[in-house]
């Protein structure tokens, strides 16, 4: 209408406006995407060095360090659930729980198997090394509570926490393993000194992830009859960090790339998972 009745002032005005409008637009679709069942619900993130020992361990450490600089950026809390230290650096795994609006949208995006590429400081030789550590997400949803697991098919075991906790920690079999026998889901806890706490919280993250693990075979099946082009499959390689012979972030599912390495391993990753999440 402006630009029939030639009204200058009126287009300028509209033009000032486009780029604020597109920002609130793309705000809008961003959270429409974060309506399903679970993606306001708090988020369990566990990852896990891959194969290739030390090399690996201190990949995942690095990738621990990124998540947790992430969640401070966005105002989350985290509670380390558990820490298995690697024999000679870095980390074998870290499971923890993570507290914000929307924790698990945002998180699901990040399950996959993540892959480094550097000139490796633990050779002498300075050689280029592939490392990979995985990473999985799930919700701890309300529903949980009324999830029920038989217990003939739990294996519990217990062992002495390790890491960092004091004298008492390292004295008592106060680490707690409990096994899904049916899907071979595993989860540990050691964050608390009492084993009886500790079992309580391992049978929450059990029944999550064991409930997740159904809902990720139904999802796998419709997407199977529904013959997708994007087909997301859960422990594929999703992400690459490239820091030799040359600088690059990738991610393989949407093709969103930058060569600040450095800010991706500081925990800037949203245009990662904004960009994952706006591609369904």
């Amino acid at each position: 209408m402006a630009t029939e009745e030639g009204d200058e002032n009126t287009l300028e005005e509209l033009n000032g406006q486009a780029e604020n409008l597109e920002k609130q637009i793309a705000h809008i679709e961003f959270i429409r995407k974060l309506s399903g069942e679970d993606d306001d619900s708090p988020g369990i993130l566990t990852i896990h060095s891959g194969a290739g020992g030390t090399e690996s361990c201190d990949w995942t450490e690095m990738l621990y360090r990124m998540y947790t600089r992430w969640i401070e950026r966005r105002g989350y809390t985290v509670n380390i659930i558990d820490y298995q230290p690697g024999d000679e650096a870095g980390l074998k795994s870290v499971t923890m729980e993570v507290q914000g609006e929307y924790v698990y949208g945002h998180l699901k995006a990040e399950s996959g198997v993540h892959r480094l590429v550097r000139i490796s400081p633990f050779d002498s030789n300075a050689r280029r090394h592939t490392s990979f550590a995985s990473v999985y997400a799930y919700p701890i949803a309300e529903e949980v509570d009324d999830f029920e697991i038989d217990e003939k098919d739990i294996r519990i075991d217990t062992y002495r926490a390790s890491g960092a906790g004091g004298q008492h920690i390292n004295k008592t079999d106060s680490a707690v393993r409990m096994t899904h026998i049916p899907t071979n889901i595993v989860v540990a806890c050691q964050n608390e000194r009492s084993q009886i706490k500790n079992r309580a919280t391992a049978l929450r993250l059990l029944k999550a992830r064991v409930r997740q693990h159904y809902k990720d075979i139904e999802e796998k099946e419709k997407q199977s009859k529904m013959a997708e082009k994007k087909k997301i499959e859960w422990g594929s390689q999703i992400r690459s960090y490239v820091l030799h012979p040359y600088n690059l972030v990738k991610d393989h599912r949407t093709d969103v790339e930058t060569s600040n390495t450095q800010a991706v391993l500081d925990g800037d990753i949203d245009a990662f998972i904004e960009a994952y999440l706006l591609s369904f």
